[in-house]
């Protein structure tokens, strides 16, 4: 199976996952998720200093800076995989 094609299925999968998982894997999936579609983050944190969830999500994004296209959709794939069990 292509790399893409294992990606979308692993998206579509983490969908209907047996158990939600914690806040820490559901930041992990969020910032592979966008490094696998867009790359590196390009912009700059939140601006308002309350919105805490956007801050997390942006700096766990920034986290994988350098981290190609490829090696986050595989690390993405293998996460579902081991989350579904």
């Amino acid at each position: 199976m292509e790399l893409k094609d294992l990606f979308e299925q692993a998206v579509a999968n983490s969908r209907t996952l047996p158990e939600t998982p914690g806040n820490d894997v559901l930041l992990k999936l969020y910032a592979l998720y966008k490094q696998s579609t867009i790359g590196d983050v390009t912009t700059d944190g939140p601006v308002d200093p309350f919105n805490f969830i956007a801050k997390v999500k942006h700096s766990a994004w920034s986290g994988l800076k350098g981290k190609t296209k490829e090696a986050a959709m595989q690390e993405y794939a293998d996460l579902v995989a081991q989350l579904k069990g």
